[in-house]
């Protein structure tokens, strides 16, 4: 007889179904290509603020949600299910979301990073991004700037005409004032407008100089997207009122609490949704108590998110806020333990800590994959074990996470790949002389130096001039090297795992 996973009300769900469900985990955050399904959508109390209208830079590792939230903010059924949350200033489906650059082309819309490049070579990059500005806004209208067939024509036009564009913005502003509602421009993945660290930081500043010039308007805003390290503030707030945009930033945080909400999400409101709702949360229906008592108690419902449109289902407050209750949730999926003693650790803080990097960072990508991954791994190598992961198969998740962890970072900064495979083999933590040597022994800098000459390498190290230690200190701001108190070099294992280093008692290598 198989085994079935109960909860005290009752509520049970076999093993094997629990890793059915565990399967159908989202294989990515990022909905460049496309809104997300409103059902799918997660929005952590730290992400609120985040879209505010009012709130013009947003900025998170890579993997935060920043995409997620681009894309996800330009449909009406997103905004509709998120928007209760959002209240001053208001965010709904009569909200009005443009785009000015993303990660989808969209030449109608906004010129591509081709284009960009070179026009912010003739243009100061602040008139490039109020070209944009003001083709969204003048969308539909008789407006000069609507005949210019070109981004270079219209960035001209821009140029020579200041007052006739503030005039534009001023009269765009008003009307959406009158219908009292917002119009949003967002931008996201800069990184694509330049190919070195002194363009990123000119395109992102000028940018930045554009957002300020809407903060006097009452309805129409920008939102900029940023990874961490592009929003470096000694490097793009020297203009003035600067502060006014890059302190008032939000990051999109991901403290363990709210990957394990995401977890219960994507659960919920998944394939079984309705079992695994009763699995996770208990039975009292939508009445005035549900998310008001512990799942544990008997109570904690699932209230819907949305009083129309597509059916989506919120996470009880108490499966997020309540440590304990997260933990004995999460250890019916995965027992108690990695191993056959508690002294191997728990699986609920095991995984978070083996995903995290210098900054005690984790990408919900790199979760939702490592437990995606350990549910396939347990089907196949342990199909009858007692609960939906065995912590061998949990470990393996962890393997194929860092494995793309390190690829997401080799696509952000390439030069990454080539300073750390240089690594593979040794033990950290280590001193910071022998990875010196090693760099050495085997031409990383000299090469990378080679390249950058050749202009071979997009974003290169940014203190490579200042040999080895300067490439430290670009690892560390990456959040790959951890500079410890006697001065060697520790790595997290989500990098060191994926680069093929080693570590007495850590999670081995996958290579």
């Amino acid at each position: 007889m198989a085994l079935i996973l109960r909860m005290p009300d009752g509520a049970g769900i076999s093993p094997a179904a629990l890793r059915e469900a565990l399967l159908a985990l989202p294989e990515g955050t990022s909905h460049g290509g496309g809104p997300p399904d409103p059902a799918l959508v997660y929005l952590p109390p730290a992400h609120v603020k985040a879209l505010n209208p009012d709130v013009q830079l947003v900025t998170g590792m890579r993997g935060a949600g920043k995409t997620f939230w681009w894309s996800a903010l330009q449909d009406g059924a997103v905004r509709r299910v998120v928007g209760g949350a959002v209240k001053r200033p208001p965010l709904n489906e009569n909200t009005e979301v443009r785009t000015g650059f993303g990660p989808a082309p969209a030449p109608d819309e906004y010129p591509g990073p081709d284009d960009l490049r070179r026009l912010m070579a003739r243009f100061e990059p602040r008139t490039v991004w109020r070209t944009v500005l003001a083709w969204q806004l003048t969308r539909g209208e008789d407006h000069p700037l609507r005949e210019c067939s070109s981004w270079p024509a219209r960035t001209r036009y821009v140029a020579e005409n200041s007052d006739a564009v503030d005039r534009a913005i001023q009269e765009r502003d008003a009307e959406f004032d009158w219908k009292g509602v917002h119009l949003i421009v967002l931008f996201d993945a800069l990184d694509r407008c330049a190919d070195d660290w002194k363009d990123m930081y000119r395109a992102i500043r000028g940018l930045l100089q554009a957002a300020l010039d809407l903060r006097s308007c009452k309805r129409l805003r920008m939102k900029v997207f940023l990874r961490s390290d592009q929003a470096d503030a000694a490097q793009i707030s020297d203009f003035p009122d600067a502060s006014k945009v890059l302190y008032s930033a939000v990051n999109l945080n991901w403290p363990r609490r709210e990957l394990y909400g995401l977890l219960w999400h994507c659960l919920g409101n998944g394939p079984k949704g309705d079992t695994l709702r009763a699995f996770l949360g208990g039975g009292l229906g939508n009445g005035p108590q549900a998310g008001t008592v512990p799942a544990f108690l008997g109570g904690g419902d699932w209230p819907s998110a949305s009083a129309e449109g597509p059916r989506a289902f919120s996470v009880p407050r108490a499966l997020v806020l309540d440590d304990d209750l997260q933990r004995e949730t999460f250890h019916r999926i995965a027992g108690p333990s990695m191993g056959p003693n508690r002294r191997r650790g728990r699986p609920y803080t095991w995984v978070a800590n083996h995903l995290e990097d210098t900054e005690k960072r984790v990408s919900p990508r790199s979760f939702l994959a490592a437990l995606r991954t350990a549910a396939e791994d347990t089907a196949n190598e342990h199909p009858d074990h007692d609960y939906a992961l065995h912590h061998d198969s949990i470990k393996r998740g962890v393997q194929a996470a860092s494995t793309i962890r390190v690829l997401e970072l080799q696509e952000d900064h390439p030069w990454v790949h080539r300073a750390m495979s240089a690594l593979a083999g040794m033990l950290v933590p280590l001193e910071f002389d022998e990875i010196a040597e090693r760099w050495q022994s085997r031409d990383v800098l000299d090469e990378l130096g080679r390249q950058v000459a050749r202009a071979e390498v997009k974003l290169p190290p940014r203190h490579l001039d200042a040999g080895a230690e300067g490439v430290r200190r670009d690892l560390e701001s990456l959040g790959v090297f951890l500079r410890l108190l006697d001065g060697r070099v520790n790595i997290p294992d989500v990098y060191r795992v994926g680069y093929g280093l080693g570590r007495k008692g850590g999670v081995k290598p996958s290579r």
